[in-house]
């Protein structure tokens, strides 16, 4: 009863081979119409895409006009305080005073420090003295020689004495010459002893405070002095730009933008308008550039020492230049080129440019004032294409533009 029959024995392998095969042959199947449908879209494709093939394109278009446009040379610079004054002590001493705080606007003139004048004092009190001392025995050297003047007139005594004399006024009048010397040093030692600003400016960070012994010969200072109004930056240029440069000098002092980056990609940020006033007298030969300078007001105080800031040259004004959105030129094989817009329609035309930036791009040849040109969609267009004109919102959104067709359907 337990004994297997020859029919059992060949049913189970056939039975695995089955399990196995079946789920192949279905993968293998699926794999055959997926490829099928990527190669052969359905008819209801081709339909919804030649639905979609004839409806125009939407885009947003800009308008050319004429217009002067100042012509930039574009450099970083870094921003450099007008004066900058490191106060040291030029006697020694004791630094009794500390007249400033840390960051405040001073004067010129203003005490900032006092160091114990009383050493220098006392020596500018002797050396008033002494010079006292020495002009009284001038004056009796005087008195003799006069007598003496007389004696030799009269051949009461020898011209020698009178000749001695003599030379002993000349020095005495040297010893007071000395003395007023010695006068004049104690007075500029005893006037250190009183630091003043010879700037107007900021203070920055104390170095020193008070009680401390202050010496000539220290490095650090006693604090650093900065002018920040004016303030000057210097920036660089490629030596290409050094002819459209001497020009603009030759012109009058150019006008310079000290800038930061727009948010977002947007223009620059405008710090503050200076003039260009120093063109070095060389090209640095190591990297091929030439250093300037400008001045600036900065009565905001929107420049700080040592910043970096974009610096834009203005060197020329185009006078009268038909100007579109830099985005609305095109680069291809064949140069720039714009699409035209005329009625519901695009057309390719060939340009030519010149000037461009953020704001602008000057077109030499190609276009006229009050030709209206794609300025977003481009990437979907060709030469005949079929247009329909939207606006950005101020969400960025397109909206549909009040000129175009009634019943035209707009899309982004």
């Amino acid at each position: 009863m337990d004994a297997m029959t020859p029919n059992t024995v060949i049913k189970r392998p056939r039975s695995r081979l089955r399990r196995a095969v079946v789920p192949l042959l279905c993968l293998l199947a699926a794999g055959a119409i997926g490829w099928t449908i990527w190669f052969f879209p359905s008819a209801s494709q081709k339909n919804t895409t030649r639905s979609f093939a004839g409806m125009p394109i939407p885009v947003v278009t800009a308008t050319a006009e004429t217009k002067d446009v100042p012509i930039y040379l574009d450099g970083l610079g870094t921003v450099q305080a007008f004066y900058t004054v490191t106060m040291k002590p030029m006697v020694d001493g004791p630094l009794v005073a500390v007249n400033f705080t840390e960051g405040q606007d001073i004067h010129k003139g203003d005490v900032l420090a006092q160091i114990d004048p009383r050493t220098y004092k006392a020596a500018l009190d002797s050396a008033q003295a002494k010079k006292a001392q020495d002009e009284a025995q001038l004056a009796n050297a005087r008195l003799d020689y006069a007598r003496y003047q007389k004696l030799v007139a009269n051949n009461y005594t020898s011209a020698q004495q009178a000749d001695t004399a003599k030379a002993l006024v000349a020095q005495y009048e040297a010893l007071v010459q000395q003395d007023q010397a010695a006068i004049d040093t104690a007075k500029t030692n005893l006037g250190y002893t009183t630091i003043t600003s010879p700037i107007d400016g900021r203070t920055g960070l104390r170095q020193v405070d008070p009680g401390n012994i202050v010496h000539p010969t220290d490095t650090t200072g006693i604090v650093v002095l900065t002018q920040i109004q004016p303030i000057a930056v210097v920036f660089t240029l490629p030596q290409q730009a050094l002819p459209a440069v001497a020009k603009a000098m030759d012109a009058g002092q150019a006008e310079v933008l000290a800038t930061l980056p727009g948010r977002h990609g947007g223009p620059p940020q405008v710090l503050d308008t200076g003039k260009l006033t120093v063109l070095d007298n060389q090209v640095d030969q190591t990297t091929g550039t030439i250093k300037l300078k400008a001045i600036f007001a900065n009565q905001q105080r929107a420049l700080w020492p040592g910043g970096f800031v974009g610096v834009r040259l203005r060197v020329e004004t185009a006078k009268g230049a038909v100007v579109v959105p830099p985005v609305a030129i095109q680069r291809g094989p064949q140069g720039p080129y714009v699409f035209l817009v005329t009625d519901d329609t695009v057309r390719r035309v060939a340009v030519t440019t010149g000037y461009e930036d953020q704001a602008s791009a000057i077109v030499t040849s190609g276009l006229k004032a009050g030709d209206v040109v794609v300025t977003d969609g481009a990437s979907r267009l060709s030469d005949g294409s079929k247009v329909n004109v939207v606006r950005p919102s101020a969400e960025g959104a397109a909206q549909p533009d009040p000129t175009a067709a009634p019943g035209s359907r707009q899309r982004r």
